[in-house]
């Protein structure tokens, strides 16, 4: 039995030295994924997705090692004004009633040392499916005042309209979209199922 408890408690930490799995925190808005459009060469507009959902897997010693997956409800676009927002929703933009969520799902993390990470994956978005990059950078991480321990990143990247189907409606400097991310998620735990005995 002795035996047996060496090896349970030596499975368990080599599961700790894993890349653990994060939850995006959105319930309570850590997390937020915003963008910039040109406004007719002259200023830029802002906005976000309020609704969205995902999660990564992330270890610090083989950055090369994470993965990450979001959705984002297109629905939830607020650039704060609402003529507009129905705008970039309609048929003419985004079409968020036929194409209501995308989805970006990592395939490659390249560490770039300090921090700095290449995320490479596929974007879905308007019905079409392309490789983009995002340009990441851990913020930090540790324990949180609630018992919990978080990890964050930030993350840019540049969409190309005519990428994936969308008309460049919106003047001829809204050629492209420029995506700002920061993530911040939570950390779950994995508790051991049974009990040891000696």
């Amino acid at each position: 039995m002795r035996k047996l408890a060496i090896a349970m408690v030596a499975l368990l930490l080599s599961w700790q030295c894993l890349a653990a799995n994060y939850v995006i925190d959105t319930r309570d808005a850590h997390a937020f994924i915003t963008f910039k459009i040109p406004h007719l060469g002259y200023s830029l507009l802002l906005g976000q997705f309020r609704n969205f959902e995902g999660h990564f897997s992330y270890d610090p010693d083989k950055l090369e090692a994470s993965t990450v997956s979001v959705t984002i409800d297109t629905r939830s676009l607020d650039s704060n004004h609402g003529e507009r927002d129905k705008h970039l929703k309609g048929d003419k933009f985004l079409d968020a009633d036929k194409y209501p969520t995308a989805t970006f799902t990592s395939t490659r993390v390249e560490d770039l040392g300090d921090g700095n990470l290449s995320v490479y994956g596929d974007l879905n978005l308007h019905g079409v499916t392309r490789p983009i990059v995002i340009a990441a950078q851990k913020i930090g991480e540790g324990r949180d005042p609630w018992g919990g321990y978080r990890a964050g990143f930030s993350g840019t990247t540049t969409l190309k309209l005519k990428d994936f189907g969308i008309p460049e409606t919106l003047g001829p400097a809204s050629t492209a979209v420029e995506m700002e991310l920061f993530i911040e998620g939570v950390k779950q735990i994995k508790r051991p199922v049974g009990k040891i005995t000696r």
